[in-house]
């Protein structure tokens, strides 16, 4: 084809040249030759760049595909990376690896981690540092968490044993006594906000039950814990008995169960709360009276749930329910127990707390978790942090302390009007003055007996019980093995008829019916109003 213009040239050429005059024709011949030879020229330069441009697009296309092929391996590993190098290098983080072991366990399981580049490798070194750094930066939120709760723990473990000894010195006295309750019971509301700072950041909480304790007072120890305790109502709970260990978790994740129930329903409601026995354990349903949650607000609360339980972000928390149900989700990974939420028949919510069955015991449950002075028979469990240490206060009570051994078997401690010398309970006769004029009156004798430089009733009394206290020690020393159990014996039998067995009224009281109908004496009459 690029020669036809040549062949054409050539041939207008030889035309001129025949048809012009002999002087011309060299002149056209040259003129024509020379066309030719540039039009055949151009035509080779054509040819050739033609060649040049087939095969810069053959280089092209063969370009275009390798280019498209790299990328396509690229977008492959950048999958691979993205669905099981980086998941599979975090996961190992999470265990506790540090970044280089991380790296070195992927390349010797892992031939694809081993393929990739330099760059890829560099950007997953990056984010385990990044990952590294959370993670030191979260572990140490937590452990200022727990540190702060424990501290505030240890005060309160304080302020608590304080506040059950002035109960039991100043108990005689209504107004003061019911002050200290509601002091105790802030106290307790307190320490429950502690005990859920620390199980937050990855603590316990900051009590330990020695004994087992039933169920039903589980559940009132739950009570005491929240601010409106007067709204809840026990409702066909199970005879069964929790495991010492297990008591505060339970009551811990009731009280806050317990505390969004009051906190979110009308306060004019009650909240019923049931707990039967189930396969897998025990199941406690708290109901309310509140608004009922929608279908999207019960699944965001679950994933909140399932956040605590993986101990993830805590960030979301900002709200009373948010926090209580974290602190149940924490709970319940840490103890094996199950939480969920459904509509209630009341048209509230009903959360339902599945305790499993190694928390539960046949045992014997002589401990209690409510009534007054309970909060004494837990250990602290501060992890070591101890409280503030004061100096022992001189006491004065209004009446002598409860043992702590004696066990409760009421919702309140017995009430004693008087108290022998020797620490034995005594009633006396009804006495019209109130209980204020007579502490003044007793105020004023001890200031007298002062100026006059004699002892006071206090001081007497301490000097006998410290008389007493020596007088046991010495006959506890001197005395031979075996005597007290004949003591025991004599004094059970002082004031029987000869030949009564002393444990003849445990095994035959029909006999001593005749004691109901006496008439007491005078100075076994009950005090009366002190008010």
């Amino acid at each position: 084809m690029l020669l036809l213009p040549a062949i054409a040239m050539a041939a207008a050429t030889g035309a001129a040249v025949a048809l012009v005059a002999q002087p011309a024709r060299t002149a056209v011949g040259l003129c024509g030759a020379l066309a030719t030879l540039l039009v055949l020229t151009t035509a080779a330069e054509a040819v050739r760049r033609g060649r040049l441009l087939r095969t810069a697009r053959a280089e092209h296309a063969r370009r275009v595909a390798y280019l498209e092929q790299r990328v396509a391996s690229h977008e492959e590993d950048n999958e691979r990376l993205a669905r099981e190098h980086l998941p599979a290098a975090i996961d190992r983080m999470h265990r506790g690896n540090s970044p280089r072991e991380v790296l070195r366990q992927l390349s010797l399981e892992n031939p694809h981690f081993r393929a990739l580049s330099p760059a890829q490798l560099e950007v997953i070194k990056t984010l385990l540092r990044i990952v590294e750094f959370e993670e030191a930066l979260r572990d140490s939120s937590q452990r200022s968490f727990v540190s702060v709760a424990r501290r505030v723990q240890a005060i309160v473990h304080q302020q608590a044993k304080e506040l059950r000894e002035m109960e039991e010195d100043h108990g005689r006295n209504p107004e003061v006594f019911d002050d200290l309750l509601r002091i105790d019971h802030g106290t307790s509301m307190i320490g429950r906000l502690a005990d859920s700072v620390a199980v937050l950041g990855g603590g316990r909480p900051g009590r330990q039950w020695p004994l087992p304790v039933p169920l039903y007072s589980v559940l009132r120890g739950a009570m005491s814990r929240i601010l409106e305790y007067p709204r809840i109502s026990l409702d066909n709970i199970a005879k069964v008995n929790i495991r010492g260990i297990s008591v505060e978790p339970v009551i811990h994740a009731c009280a806050e169960l317990l505390d969004n129930a009051t906190r979110y329903s009308p306060p004019t409601t009650k909240v019923h709360v049931t707990a039967t026995e189930v396969q897998t354990g025990i199941a406690i349903e708290i109901e309310d009276s509140g608004v009922s949650l929608t279908e999207e607000a019960r699944l965001r609360l679950e994933e909140l749930i399932e956040q605590a339980k993986r101990a993830e972000d805590l960030q979301a928390i900002s709200e009373a329910p948010r926090l209580g149900l974290a602190v149940v989700g924490r709970l319940c990974t840490a103890y094996k127990m199950q939480i969920s939420l459904r509509p209630s028949a009341y048209g509230g919510t009903k959360a339902v707390l599945v305790v499993p069955r190694e928390m539960v015991t046949s045992d014997p449950a002589p401990g209690y978790a409510h009534g007054i002075g309970a909060t004494s028979l837990p250990t602290a469990d501060t992890d070591g942090v101890e409280g503030p240490k004061r100096p022992p206060k001189r006491r004065r009570p209004t009446n002598p302390r409860i043992p702590a051994d004696i066990s409760l078997d009421d919702d309140e401690v017995p009430i004693v009007t008087e108290w022998t010398d020797k620490g034995l309970p005594q009633r006396r006769r009804k006495i019209q003055t109130p209980i204020s004029e007579r502490i003044i009156a007793q105020y004023r004798e001890e200031a007298e007996a002062k100026r006059e430089g004699r002892p006071t009733v206090w001081e007497q009394h301490q000097a006998r019980q410290e008389a007493e206290a020596a007088r046991t020690e010495v006959k506890k020393d001197d005395r031979p093995p075996g005597l007290w159990v004949e003591s025991f014996w004599e004094g059970l039998r002082k004031g029987l008829p000869e030949g009564t067995d002393p444990t003849e009224f445990t095994r035959h009281p029909e006999k001593f019916t005749y004691l109901i109908n006496d008439t007491a004496r005078p100075e076994a009459e009950d005090e009366g109003d002190l008010t």
